[in-house]
């Protein structure tokens, strides 16, 4: 198999959405599912992949279900925040106890269950041979872990964002509603602006274009499909200048 992702890249952020934990069941943690994902993590360090992960918290809250109360956008975002590092804590123990080291680091003040994060201390951990969990979003409300994931990829010196989904890319039309969608291998951030893709939300796809960042869209769900997307240019869909 030909590798797909450029030579140079040797370190990239997983951005893993909350709700591909939760596996069918929809809500904490499938056991299975996690055990896969730790699986296909180590694989990318197997490859000598510098790794950084960043996990959305929707597995365990999503803003809440009172809608007949006007509740305050930050406290609940707050809440979302901390979501994420309860899923970098476990997912990061999983992995230790898989006897690969790996370190949590918050972008909140948490000292108590995670290191405060900061992109040398990150960067260093990083050289010594650590998976990096990146959580906490980016510390402040109203940002999304897309935003939060292409951020710490432009902090670190990344030269990729991995993104897994439950789609195997990036198409034309949703999937599953409609059976003629393309599916495309490969877009310029002209191309997916100018045909109205949703791949990331706007804060986090503008950051990344004007950083020339390229982002890999694939389905994480599959086992193994975390390596191919690194090795295989028909897995997923690359985002590039």
């Amino acid at each position: 198999m030909d590798r797909y992702i450029p030579e140079n890249i040797q370190r990239v952020v997983f951005k893993i959405s909350g709700e591909i934990l939760a596996g069918p069941k929809g809500f904490g943690f499938d056991d299975a599912v996690v055990d896969s994902i730790t699986d296909d993590i180590i694989d990318l360090k197997k490859l000598g992949i510098s790794v950084g992960i960043v996990l959305g918290g929707g597995n365990i809250f999503r803003g809440g279900s009172m809608t007949t109360l006007d509740l305050d956008r930050t406290v609940l975002d707050n809440i979302g925040m901390l979501a994420t590092i309860q899923n970098a804590l476990y997912l990061s123990e999983v992995i230790n106890k898989k006897n690969y080291s790996s370190e949590v680091y918050s972008a909140l003040s948490i000292h108590k269950v995670a290191k405060f994060y900061a992109p040398d201390r990150v960067d260093n951990s990083l050289k010594e041979g650590r998976i990096c969990f990146l959580c906490g979003g980016t510390g402040n409300p109203f940002f999304t872990t897309d935003t939060a994931a292409v951020l710490r990829a432009i902090e670190l010196k990344a030269g990729l964002v991995l993104k897994g989904t439950k789609v195997d890319g990036v198409y034309s039309d949703d999937p599953m509603t409609n059976p003629d969608a393309v599916k495309y291998d490969t877009l310029s951030y002209d191309e997916a602006l100018s045909k109205e893709l949703r791949i990331m939300d706007m804060t986090a796809f503008s950051l990344a274009r004007e950083h020339g960042l390229p982002i890999k869209v694939f389905d994480v769900t599959k086992k193994g499909n975390v390596r191919n997307a690194l090795l295989d240019q028909g897995t997923g869909t690359i985002i590039h200048k």
